[in-house]
């Protein structure tokens, strides 16, 4: 089937694993992806070329890279001059809310994904939200996605008087290894992901923050390589 005759989703891809992964699951499932990024004043710009390379990998429609600079509201380690918390300063993951997180960032991202997805004429959401191996964000929890899925429905002409939208989080439940073996049968190429919350202009990762450590640890628990390139 030509991709333009499936049904089409706005499907948010940031450059790192599981939103490739995601991206992969929506294209089996019989979708049409419609890839969107945000540029939203990161400290690198490295995971937007993996998003594009992903995206272009994954056969996406399009790819569209909207810029929201949340750098002029900071309160982010990777948003401000903040120090990226890494595995030599004794935090634990998961143990309350880093300073990596973005204030309102999935928020932000899934109102553009919906207000893209009003426009092409999709009902379906995609993220790659994560409940089980992640850092303790808040807005990666399965009642934030029922949330926005609620609000989704009520905040739209197209959630008023059409059918309605869905927001799908795939990997919510799953493991960084489980989403591994997924993204590999899948066929995704992992080498072309970038996760590392300071990679350099490259692409290469730390090796030490948190998203570092967690993918890293996937790779591990799955036993696969993991293609990951370090400086």
């Amino acid at each position: 089937m030509d991709a333009s005759a499936k049904n089409p989703a706005v499907v948010l891809v940031s450059g790192g694993m599981d939103s490739a992964v995601v991206a992969a699951i929506a294209q089996e499932r019989g979708f049409s992806v419609h890839a969107l990024s945000v540029r939203y004043g990161q400290r690198h710009t490295s995971e937007l070329d993996a998003a594009d390379r992903v995206a272009r990998a994954l056969g996406a429609v399009e790819h569209k890279v909207v810029a929201v600079d949340l750098r002029n509201i900071g309160g982010s380690a990777l948003t401000a001059d903040i120090a990226v918390p890494e595995d030599g300063d004794g935090h634990v993951i998961g143990e309350g809310i880093p300073v990596t997180y973005v204030p309102a960032r999935n928020t932000i991202m899934l109102s553009l994904a919906l207000g893209w997805a009003e426009v092409i004429g999709s009902s379906d959401l995609f993220c790659g939200v994560n409940a089980v191996d992640y850092s303790g964000y808040p807005d990666c929890r399965p009642e934030f996605i029922e949330a926005f899925e609620r609000l989704a429905n009520v905040a739209t002409k197209a959630g008023v008087e059409g059918t309605g939208f869905r927001v799908h989080a795939p990997l919510l439940h799953m493991s960084k290894a489980e989403i591994v073996r997924e993204g590999l049968r899948l066929g995704v190429d992992f080498a072309q992901t970038v996760s590392c919350y300071q990679a350099d202009a490259e692409g290469r990762a730390c090796g030490h923050c948190d998203a570092c450590r967690l993918r890293a640890e996937g790779f591990a628990a799955a036993g696969i390589t993991d293609p990951t390139r370090y400086r």
